[in-house]
């Protein structure tokens, strides 16, 4: 049982219109009701109540900010403690000073997702909603957040309660058929054995199938905008993040670094990288670019690999659409607005017709046609789906494949004829990874791991 009170800036530090600390635990009211002066006691006003008053120094009795206090008392609260959230001008002395007599009167300054994970350990949720949360603070796109929502609402963990629960009851019938061989129960056979176990792999198989779009909807495609100088690079990056991030000039060479951006295409979260343009070089400085150009290449998901339409295929443009082969390429023709000298054709044998996509970027035109191109490439051409239950966690992608390799060890026993109680060793096994994606069966060690990720006041 949880025992202290703990206390945190549950938002941003810097200057805003407002900051909230947050307190929970069995003290959360008392400790606050030191501090806070209202028209009434904090311990005598209902749950889920606002008060206006001011913030006070118990020992001087001076005023210290002006605030609205929120009490939640147990257990309708996230913590599923005692909470008072306490909302003041933000700022970071204003902030600052009231933490500060917080934890002077009994509150511990909480560790960073102690209050999520307080939560979770007194089941308010599992530990799937509990990761939830940070994807939730972290999404990167609309799709995004609306997935970690519907997690956090519980969705995957349905799933996964489902299969234990089959798997329950399929080591069950073995325990009976173990322990009562003289009773008339229904037979359990290896072919039994085997039809329960492949309708979890399939079960499984259908969460995993969502693992690299959700992954990508979680985390962004890395992609880098590859080309010779001068192809329309930057203009491409601007144009994709509807705002001038990079200097577009005549001049070859402009870019000599990475510039990153962030942005959204038909509604996938895109980590840009526009390179300094792939040539030989005697320039110094431009040949750390160059070099920086190919590591990013090396590194990319997705690679933009821009060409000027205007003009015919380079050797080293040649030499890098060989190397590309292979790789989640897209080839943007850029500057149609010019007679085309370009031999698109190398480019549509190299890619395949579906991967080539025409533009110019000086009118906006053919953006429509790279969002195609992409969905298509990563997301078979859809990337909206009434299904909401995305695998995007690299933790719970690893524990459905040790559960799958468990149910198949134990399907292949079932086919050799293995004894029954050897069998169930797989089939608990399984059970026992499904139960790690919800927290049913995991360490203190993990626990502490996967809430150390969190801010603080989270």
């Amino acid at each position: 049982m949880i025992q202290d009170t703990i206390a945190a800036i549950a938002t941003p530090m810097g200057e805003g219109g407002i900051a909230v600390i947050r307190v929970s635990g069995d003290q959360a009211v008392r400790i606050s009701e030191r501090i806070f002066k209202g028209k009434k006691k904090l311990s005598e006003v209902p749950s889920h109540t606002v008060h206006y008053g001011h913030i006070v120094d118990p020992d001087t009795g001076a005023r210290t900010e002006e605030a609205l206090v929120t009490v939640m008392r147990a257990p309708r609260s996230f913590t599923k403690e005692d909470v008072v959230e306490i909302s003041c001008h933000g700022g970071f002395v204003s902030v600052r000073k009231v933490l500060d007599l917080l934890l002077g009167n009994g509150a511990r300054l909480a560790e960073p997702g102690e209050f999520t994970k307080r939560a979770f350990l007194n089941g308010r949720i599992d530990l799937s909603q509990a990761e939830a949360v940070i994807d939730l603070i972290r999404a990167k796109s609309d799709r995004a957040f609306r997935i970690a929502l519907k997690q956090s609402e519980g969705t995957l963990s349905k799933r996964i309660k489902e299969l234990r629960h089959r798997l329950v009851e399929l080591m069950a019938h073995i325990e009976v058929n173990i322990d009562y061989p003289e009773h008339d129960v229904e037979e359990m056979t290896n072919a039994y054995i085997k039809n329960k176990c492949s309708e979890a792999m399939t079960d499984i198989d259908g969460l995993l199938s969502t693992a690299e779009q959700g992954k990508i909807l979680r985390e962004g495609l890395v992609t880098a905008i590859v080309g010779r100088p001068n192809v329309g690079k930057s203009s491409l990056l601007n144009a994709l993040a509807q705002e001038e991030r990079a200097i577009v000039t005549d001049i070859a060479g402009t870019t000599r670094d990475v510039v990153e951006e962030y942005v959204h295409v038909g509604g996938i979260p895109l980590k840009l990288l526009d390179t300094a343009g792939i040539r030989e070089t005697s320039d110094i400085v431009e040949k750390i670019g160059v070099e920086k150009s190919r590591q990013a290449l090396a590194d990319a998901d997705l690679i933009l690999l821009v060409f000027n339409g205007a003009e015919r295929l380079q050797p080293d443009e040649l030499q890098l659409i060989e190397q590309l082969k292979g790789r989640q390429v897209i080839a943007i023709i850029n500057k149609l607005d010019l007679p085309q000298q370009l031999e698109q054709h190398i480019l549509v044998d190299a890619f395949g017709e579906e991967r080539v996509v025409r533009m110019s970027l000086l009118s906006d035109q053919g953006i429509a046609d790279l969002e195609k191109a992409i969905a298509g490439l990563f997301f078979s051409g859809q990337v909206e789906s009434s299904d909401l239950t995305y695998v995007s966690n690299a933790r719970h992608i690893h524990l459905l494949k040790q559960a799958r390799t468990a149910l198949s060890e134990a399907y292949s026993a079932a086919e050799s004829f293995v004894p029954i109680d050897m069998i169930q060793i797989d089939i608990r096994n399984a059970w026992e990874h499904l139960g790690e994606i919800i927290g049913d069966s995991v360490s203190d060690s993990l626990i502490d791991q996967i809430f150390s990720q969190f801010c603080l006041g989270k």
